[in-house]
C-alpha cells in the first residue's frame, strides 16, 4: 500500500476508555450498574474501559443511552481550525451485526446537540439500531447506492442524492440495496 493511500484508522480505544471511565463517573453507577443498564457484560465495560477490546457500534450506542451522552463523546476529535477527513480515513466503528461502519465526521460543539458521520455500507444485512436517548432525530443524504432507512416498518428507499429525517428516538433500519453504499448521517440531540 502506497504512504499516500487512505486507510481505515482504527477504533480510537484510548478515547473511547477515557471517556467512558469519565461519563460513568460522572453518573455515578458502578461498573456493574452501568454494564447492566446497558446489557453488556461487567468484563466487556472493564475492557473498554482499559482501553482493550473491539467495541461494536452497538455496544457503544447502548453504553452512550445508558451514560445519556450523545455518541460523538466516546469519539470527540481534537479541536481545530480547518479540519479535513480523507475518504476511508477518521475514527470508525463497525457494526457487530451488518455490514455497517460509522466514521464520526464532525463532533458537536459544547452547546450544541448535532453530530455528523458518514457512513459505508454493502448490501446482505439490515443494520437495525435501538432507540437513541429521547428527542435524537436522524437526517440521512444518501450520497452513492440505494438504501432503505427509517423508522422501522416505515423505512424509504433512497438514490443518491435524496435525504430523509426521521426519529432517532424510535428502532430504525439503514439497509444497503447496493454494493458502495455511503451516506451522511447528522444526529441531532434536541
Amino acid at each position: 500500500m502506497a504512504a499516500d493511500e487512505p486507510t481505515a484508522d482504527k477504533v480510537p480505544l484510548d478515547s473511547i476508555a477515557a471517556a467512558l471511565r469519565r461519563e460513568r463517573a460522572r453518573t455515578g453507577l458502578s461498573l456493574s450498574e452501568a454494564a447492566r443498564r446497558a446489557g453488556v457484560s461487567k468484563s466487556t465495560l472493564s475492557q473498554l474501559e482499559a482501553g482493550r477490546g473491539n467495541p461494536s457500534l452497538e455496544t457503544l450506542w447502548a453504553l452512550c443511552v445508558t451514560l445519556d451522552v450523545p455518541f460523538s463523546r466516546l469519539l470527540d476529535p481534537p479541536r481545530v481550525r480547518t479540519r479535513v477527513i480523507r475518504a476511508g480515513q477518521g475514527p470508525a466503528v463497525a457494526s457487530a451485526h451488518a455490514d455497517y461502519r460509522a466514521t464520526l465526521l464532525a463532533a458537536c460543539p459544547h452547546g450544541a446537540r448535532r453530530d455528523i458521520y458518514h457512513v459505508d455500507a454493502e448490501p446482505g444485512t439490515v443494520h437495525a439500531s435501538d432507540p437513541h436517548m429521547p428527542g435524537v432525530v436522524e437526517h440521512v443524504v444518501l450520497s452513492h447506492g440505494r438504501a432503505r432507512a427509517g423508522v422501522a416498518g416505515e423505512e424509504v428507499e433512497l438514490r443518491p442524492g435524496d435525504y430523509v429525517c426521521y426519529p432517532g428516538d424510535l428502532p430504525h433500519v439503514f439497509e444497503a440495496l447496493a454494493p458502495g453504499t455511503r451516506a451522511v448521517v447528522v444526529t441531532e440531540h434536541v
